[in-house]
């Protein structure tokens, strides 16, 4: 069950060039990529994903073996699927506790 923690965090925002100023203007991250549905931000020791969509709060990124195997393990152990999209493979996990997990291996 080995996993990697990323340096990346992923929200979600209805307005992601305005969602994204707002941590170049306060925060002083670079955009650092831009297209319509996600643009990039880098800080120092984080990168910052901005995706068009409904906001899910802050999500963790977590590479795992087997996407399949992982998500299987979690749903057993109380975790809901939030959003799954086997062809990237990703997949979106919310855990008892509230926090949200993006899986892709």
């Amino acid at each position: 069950m080995a996993n990697t923690f990323g340096t990346d965090i992923l929200i979600q925002a209805q307005d992601p060039k305005k969602a994204a100023l707002f941590y170049v203007e306060q925060l002083g991250f670079k955009i650092t990529d831009e297209n319509p549905n996600m643009i990039s931000l880098h800080g120092e020791h984080i990168n910052l994903f901005i995706e068009r969509g409904p906001a899910l709060g802050p999500v963790l990124e977590v590479t795992v073996d087997s996407v399949e195997g992982a998500k299987l393990r979690l749903v057993k152990n109380g975790c809901e699927i939030v959003k799954d999209e086997p062809d990237f493979p990703r997949c979106y996990i919310k855990d008892p506790f509230g926090l949200i997990y993006n899986l892709r291996s």
